[in-house]
């Protein structure tokens, strides 16, 4: 029962820890075979207290530090898609409207042949064409990337707003594009599910741009940077995406490693408050 003073009792509702803190409030004996049931609910009534933003207390001492802490640990898929959605309620309306977004195990589902044929209907759902830019977090390897699909529902032979893709990666020492072969697979089936005219020859011809942003300090802050890539280019992306003026502001001076962090304690704060 080592874990059961991580938090106070009032915070866990229908888990073993709440049945541990009635029974010791009420100091009540209980049997061995009672106390084997009880370990049982470990399985069966598990705490998923650590696995989600909490509430801190009221302290902002307290709330500065524990947001730290947790930012410093990297991303899996529940708290990167949490976060995002703390993210998206926060970004301006009119920004977003030229947006869709992919959910961020999609691309990894994809490259399993047991579900591609789902993800493309789950694609085919989001209407990717009638929008501007279209958002693919990815996490393959253990590391999170940020791909953007500009101006799908464009011909393929516009000047004036080219479709082309982005590879944004804060950690290019690892060659993003060794995922190139399985985007364009992901670009073409997308094309295909939607009984677009543009043949096999065309599709692959859409360049895919890998713009030198700034890069990560350690292993475990990718996704926090593509977080941060997000909402900066949702925040500042051209209306019309043109590859004439490409790398427009993606370089590798567009932002700080502070700037990161100061975004990532008020994104964690946004986000106990949220859930």
């Amino acid at each position: 029962m080592a874990d059961y003073n991580r938090y106070p009792v009032s915070k866990h509702r229908s888990c073993w820890i709440h049945v541990v803190g009635y029974l010791r409030a009420s100091r009540k004996k209980i049997t061995k075979q009672e106390a084997q049931r009880l370990r049982s609910l470990k399985l069966t009534a598990p705490c998923f207290l650590d696995n989600i933003p909490c509430r801190a207390r009221s302290k902002r001492r307290v709330m500065r530090k524990k947001s730290t802490s947790k930012l410093k640990n990297k991303l899996d898929s529940g708290s990167f898609e949490c976060y995002l959605e703390t993210l998206w309620s926060r970004l301006p309306a009119d920004k977003r409207d030229l947006f869709t977004r992919l959910d961020c195990q999609w691309f990894a589902w994809y490259r399993k042949a047991s579900y591609r044929e789902k993800v493309l209907s789950w694609v085919k759902r989001k209407e990717i064409f009638s929008t501007k830019y279209v958002l693919v977090p990815i996490v393959c390897w253990g590391h999170w990337s940020l791909l953007i699909f500009c101006h799908f529902g464009e011909s393929l032979q516009s000047k004036t707003r080219t479709p082309c893709m982005l590879l944004l990666d804060s950690l290019q020492m690892s060659d993003p594009l060794r995922l190139e072969a399985d985007i364009r697979r992901f670009m073409f089936d997308i094309y295909k599910a939607e009984g677009r005219p543009e043949n096999k020859q065309m599709i692959y011809q859409v360049p895919l741009l890998v713009p030198k942003v700034p890069q990560q300090r350690n292993g475990k802050e990718c996704g926090n940077f593509v977080l941060y890539f997000i909402n900066l280019f949702v925040k500042s992306a051209p209306e019309n995406f043109n590859i004439d003026n490409y790398p427009y502001f993606m370089k590798n001076d567009w932002f700080n490693a502070e700037a990161v962090e100061r975004f990532c304690e008020r994104l964690h704060a946004l986000a106990c408050n949220f859930h």
